[in-house]
Order: C-alpha cells, then structure tokens, then sequence
C-alpha cells in the first residue's frame, strides 16, 4: 500500500478496525505481534503514566524538566486537539507529516506481514509513535495510557518508572464498575521490582495488593513523597519531599493553572526522582520545567475580560478539580457553560459537581462516535436541578457563538466536557482571529 499524505494515512486507521476511529478493543495480543515484527527495542529509560485524570498534564511536566536538563525527549500523549501530531513530539516539538507517514508506513508493513491484524486507531499510532521516537534517537520516551493501563496498548513496552496519577470512575464498560476494579487495571503498568508511583491520596487496596504481588517498588504520595504549598512575603511557592525525606524548598508554582496541578507535578518529581542515577536532573531543570510547562485544554484561560477558560474535564473528579479552580478566580457577574459530552461518561455525576454555580447552561451535542445528545444532557441538567437557564445547540462552536453574543466585560465562560468540546471551541476561535 502506498499512502503519501498524513490525511490518507488516518483515514486509512479510521476504516483498519471494525469499530473504526472511536472503537475500543482492548489486549496487548495483536499489538505484540506487530511490535515483534517491527523489531522495537528499547534502548533508554521509558515512563509510562496512567490514572483516570492527570496523565497528560503529569506527561507534560516530566517532558518540560527532562527537555531543560538537556535530554532529548520523545513524548506520546492522547488524543489530540487540532491536529494529530499534537500526539507524538520530539524535544517539545510536533513530529513531522513527513516522519508519521514513514512511521505508518513501516507499522503497515509489519502489519501485512504478520497475517494483516485488524489494529485498532490508537494501536496503530502507539506502534508509530515508538518509530519515531526510535529514528528521532531520544534519550527517554514518555508514554500515556489510552485507557486503563494492563491491557493498554502502550503497556506492550517495558517502563523503568511506572505512574499513576489518580483512581477515579470512568470508562466502567470496560475497566469495572468500581474503583476496586479500575485501580486492578491501573496498577497493570507496574513492574517487579521497579518504580512504581501513585499520586491518588486514597489508592484502592486493588493497586496495593497488586504492586505487593508482583514486588513493584511502590511509591505513595503522603508516604514516601510530599508536597506543601506555602507563602514566603505574600509570594505564592511550594516545596516538594523525596522518599529520603529531602526537600527541594522555594519550587515556583506550575505554569499550568488549576489548584489540582501539584498534585500531577508531584508525580512527575518522584518519576524523576525515581530516575536520577540514569538521567539526572539539577534543581535549576526542575524549576525551569515548572515554569515553562505548556498543555492546552487545561484550565487553559484564552483571556481575562471576559474570561474565557478551556478545561477537557469530563468526569466526576475532574469537573471537581475545575470547580475548584474557577472558585479560585474570585467573582463574575454570570458564568456561562458551553458543554458536550460523550454518552458513556457519568453526565449527571459530572454535571453536578457545577450545581448552582452556572447561569446559562449551553449544551451542544457531539457528532463524533459515541457523542451524546443535546437533549441527553438537558434532561441531565433538568433531572439534577443544578440551576441556571438550558439553552440547545447542534455543535459546540454555535453554543460558543451564542455565549459570545450574551457574555459583557464581567462575565466569563467555561468549555469543558470532552477533548472534541474544547477542539471545537479552539477552531472557532482560530477562525474568528483570522477574520
């Protein structure tokens, strides 16, 4: 097959598996085959990070630090926004059309030879996200969990360091209808004998008793790392304690906003921590890495007045986390949320977590697979009683239209509910800045 443009390329994984692009079809079986067949190998550190929320950001802050200590860093993080090498960088920068196609194009070799598996989207892409990095020569690859984590794609390679941010319900049609059962699949990143780090401050006794068998080198956060946010002269620091008990004291905060965020960057010290006899990072690296750390989408705020803030917060946990934070920007005259969700996430649970807190509700419906119905999530609105007017729209970009129309200089406007919301939001506003 020969396929010359990035575009061909991801229409042709799109149709690859029976389920297409949004199908889930978990198992390391058909992405070991391939694998095999591409020869991979591992020849530097790899990190894999997992959890139901703070992968990508704990994925961003371990790549801002190890890129200014000096490494060369290959980065594989999903799913994307705008464009499909938002997924794969190398040193901080988007992987080239030209490098993916030759990626894909070896994987699809691999793949005809071992008898044309039906590979999944993100199966696909994992497999070409490691040519990459393998062509780019890296120093260290960083990996993020798809979904769940034992029977991940991405869990078909070896982590030196293995990273759990947080346990919380979602996906329950495949990981369990527990956090018991979730954290089971979660702790399936963890190896004998390795590093293996959790940030949730309450882990299921499943991830506990799952590291304990197979001897993983477990790491808690409140146990064996800390952090504390203090002020020194009104100015806003944190310090952050290794297992040794060592602080590293005056850490300025995350660029990344959101009160949730040092939880995510603790992660990624003891990642780095966990590390430092291969790949040592100077004090001076980490401060520059918090400072310089970029990820759109989270608590991602486009302007002040109006305000206008961007968050991915699709579940129960997260949209607490993005409660928090927005109580945390002090007072508006209204708020107004522009929100689409998938229908397999917990709507209700999720939209709860804003009762009384919004004025005008604009629900969107997502025309993407699995995308819920507007009127799914007004009846989930109406049922919860969470306050404020409903008003319906066929798409995220003319729900955002509307509360540009409505909003004045002291309100603000929230997006959140899915990647493909926030994406939505971000084009139209791409479009209104080059009108």
């Amino acid at each position: 097959m020969t396929v010359k443009s990035l575009a061909n390329w991801l229409e042709f994984l799109e149709r690859l598996h029976p389920k297409g692009q949004g199908g889930i079809e978990l198992g390391l079986e058909r992405v070991a085959c391939v694998k095999a067949g591409l020869r991979q190998r591992q020849t530097g550190p790899v990190i894999i990070v997992g959890g139901t929320n703070g992968k990508g950001s704990t994925c961003a802050y371990l790549e801002a630090i190890y890129r200014a200590a000096g490494y060369r860093v290959g980065c594989y993080t999903s799913p994307h926004l705008l464009a499909y090498s938002e997924r794969v960088r190398v040193d901080g920068a988007l992987a080239a059309e030209s490098e993916l196609c030759a990626a894909f194009e070896s994987v699809e070799a691999a793949r005809q030879t071992a008898g044309g598996i039906a590979l999944t989207y993100f199966e696909f892409g994992t497999l070409a996200a490691w040519e990459v990095f393998a062509t780019a020569r890296v120093q260290l690859v960083i990996l993020e969990v798809g979904l769940g984590g034992r029977l991940d794609a991405v869990n078909v390679y070896e982590p030196d360091v293995a990273v759990v941010t947080g346990i919380a319900l979602d996906h329950t049609d495949w990981l369990g209808p527990d956090r018991e059962s979730i954290g089971f699949e979660k702790a399936g990143i963890f190896r004998s004998g390795r590093p293996a780090i959790c940030a949730d401050a309450q882990p299921p006794q499943s991830l506990l008793e799952h590291a304990r068998a197979i001897g993983a080198d477990l790491r808690l956060i409140d146990r064996d790392f800390a952090y504390e946010r203090v002020y020194v002269n009104s100015h806003e620091e944190w310090s952050y304690r290794d297992r040794q008990g060592v602080s590293r004291e005056n850490l300025p905060i995350p660029a990344l906003p959101g009160v949730h965020q040092l939880g995510n960057a603790s992660a990624a010290l003891a990642a780095i921590d966990a590390l430092q006899d291969r790949l040592p990072v100077p004090l001076s690296a980490v401060r520059d890495g918090l400072r310089e750390v970029r990820l759109a989408g989270r608590f991602q705020r486009i302007c002040d007045r109006p305000a206008i803030v961007l968050d991915v917060a699709h579940n129960p946990q997260a949209v607490a986390c993005l409660a928090e934070s927005l109580k945390a920007m002090g007072a508006f005259r209204r708020t107004f949320a522009v929100v689409g969700m998938l229908a397999d996430k917990d709507i209700a649970g999720a939209l709860q977590m804003l009762a009384g807190r919004i004025d005008v509700w604009l629900l969107a419906g997502l025309d993407v697979p699995r995308g819920a119905t507007v009127k799914t999530l007004a009846a989930a609105v109406e049922a919860s009683r969470l306050g404020g007017r409903v008003e319906c729209f066929p798409s995220p970009a003319e729900a955002f239209r509307c509360a540009m129309r409505l909003m004045e200089e002291n309100d603000r406007i929230i997006v959140f509910g899915s990647f493909y919301t926030v994406a939505a939001v971000l084009r139209e506003i791409g479009r209104d800045r080059k009108d």
